[in-house]
């Protein structure tokens, strides 16, 4: 039978020493926390609490205009057509762009005039082929060869008319009265050549006189009559043409004591020029740029632009 030994009764010290812990131990702990507000207040409170808040931080981001500054796709797209618009506008007053398009509806012209001439020359040699045949039988020598007299006149026409045309479109107008004649000579055997059969007093015995007939076949030859007379007209216009390069160069001044010309078009133009010579001295620009890079690198109008590189490059005496 084991014995156990009795627990020995603490002194008073270590009584003490214990109480001393137990009051460490609660002096160490935090006070507990008031309860807040929203924890006393019942669901419909903290409910309408929340949508006051809510309604207050709606009202501030309201009042702030910085999504109203924004551009919308639509504006953008406007902004962009209309900005391309103006690029297109300023495009199309520069001489260069005006040459470019007078060059182009000449050729568009000349060509149309020659396509037509050639297709009224045809359409007359039918009627060439009947007065040259004088009633020989079909599929005889005299038939068939009568088919070549519309097309050889043709084709010495139109080596006339194209060579007028040609040197009309290079500004050398070719107006020699013996080629004037020429194309008068052939243009008048055609027309002949298409009416006489078909006039009252060479009709055969018994056939009507026919008016729309006889315009019928003379249609071709006016139209290449019309069209030989007109051309050299046309282009005689297009080659007067000077395309505005008298305005752009004039209106020069120079300055008393600088050596550069500068126009009086544009206000900010002395500072454009200072600009692009700070970009040519630091190789962002060559050291004669053309208006449309000044254009492009200064931000400007394509008026300022050649402002700008006429006081660059300023013309040679």
């Amino acid at each position: 039978m084991s014995t156990t030994s009795p627990i020995p009764e603490p002194t008073p010290e270590d009584i003490s020493r214990g109480l001393a812990e137990i009051e460490r131990h609660l002096s160490a702990q935090p006070p507990p926390a008031p309860p807040s507000p929203a924890d006393r207040d019942t669901k419909r409170v903290q409910r309408l609490r929340a949508e006051v808040t809510e309604a207050r931080l709606l009202r501030d981001l309201q009042a702030d205009e910085t999504p109203l500054m924004l551009d919308t796709a639509k504006v953008r797209r406007h902004r962009k057509a209309a900005h391309e618009a103006a690029r297109l506008h300023e495009l199309a007053q520069d001489p260069a762009m005006r040459a470019w398009q007078a060059a182009r509806m000449r050729r568009v012209l000349v060509t149309a005039a020659m396509v037509s001439l050639a297709l009224a020359l045809g359409w007359s040699t039918a009627g060439v082929q009947s007065f040259a045949a004088a009633g020989a039988p079909a599929g005889s020598p005299g038939w068939l060869f009568a088919w070549l007299v519309e097309p050889f006149m043709s084709l010495a026409l139109l080596v006339v008319v194209g060579a007028r045309a040609y040197l009309g479109t290079r500004g050398t107008p070719l107006n020699d009265p013996k080629l004037v004649r020429i194309e008068w000579l052939f243009l008048g055997l055609t027309l002949g050549m298409n009416a006489w059969p078909h006039l009252p007093w060479a009709l055969p015995a018994g056939e009507d006189f026919s008016f729309s007939r006889l315009v019928l076949h003379i249609l071709g030859p006016v139209v290449a009559v019309a069209v030989v007379t007109a051309l050299p007209i046309i282009l005689a216009a297009f080659t007067a043409l000077d395309h505005g390069r008298g305005e752009r160069l004039t209106g020069l001044t120079y300055g008393a004591n600088t050596h550069d010309p500068v126009r009086t078009a544009g206000p900010n133009v002395p500072a454009l020029i200072e600009r692009a010579r700070a970009l040519i001295a630091s190789g962002d620009l060559p050291a004669a740029p053309s208006a449309y890079r000044l254009q492009r690198v200064l931000g400007c109008g394509m008026n300022d632009a050649r402002d700008v590189r006429d006081a660059l490059n300023p013309p040679t005496k």
